[in-house]
């Protein structure tokens, strides 16, 4: 897995704790939280090199 990238995040305080309790909901820590989600749409998006792949008929 290739290194984490760290940067600053400014949150509506009503969406953080909707996103907290989402992850408390889920055994997730917060930031665990937003990177699932944004791989999430990331790879609904079509945005992944795998899903590059799936645009060209393969299977994932």
């Amino acid at each position: 897995m290739s290194e984490k990238k760290k940067f600053l995040l400014r949150l509506d305080g009503e969406l953080y704790a909707a996103l907290e309790k989402w992850a408390a909901d889920d055994l997730r820590s917060v930031n665990a939280q937003i990177e699932f989600l944004l791989k999430e749409g990331v790879r609904k998006a079509g945005r992944t090199r795998s899903s590059e792949h799936n645009d060209q008929g393969e299977q994932e």
